[in-house]
């Protein structure tokens, strides 16, 4: 085995340095996975407003049928106060990640974290 690897060094060590650099292109394209805008679509109408996560702040929205309570801090949303009978939109937590999603049915509400506004 170690004459192996004295007879083929320089084709590892390029391997190894094509490698090195793959993942630092991986590492600087690919999303890291943190929003930095929340859609909010809600309504009959399934209206729709972008809510920047970048800067901390409480919303109160007339849905409606219902005034919802967000609540934006640290980088995150949450559903804060639901005026609704069941609350199971606060259980959501707060959510941060590309992707995270939390609803309120009663109030026909829903927020998305999403990369950036479309």
């Amino acid at each position: 085995m170690k004459h192996f690897f004295s007879s083929h060094k320089k084709e590892l060590l390029f391997v190894a340095a094509v490698l090195a650099v793959a993942a630092l292109i991986f590492a600087f394209t690919h999303p890291k996975g943190q929003g930095s805008v929340a859609l909010l679509q809600y309504g009959k109408n399934a209206e729709t407003q972008y809510i920047d996560l970048t800067s901390d702040a409480v919303y109160d929205i007339d849905t409606g049928r219902y005034t919802i309570h967000l609540q934006v801090l640290n980088g995150g949303i949450r559903f804060i106060d639901s005026p609704c009978p069941d609350h199971l939109c606060e259980n959501f937590g707060t959510l941060h990640e590309v992707g995270d999603w939390a609803a309120c049915m009663p109030a026909k509400a829903s927020v998305t974290v999403v990369e950036g506004k479309p």
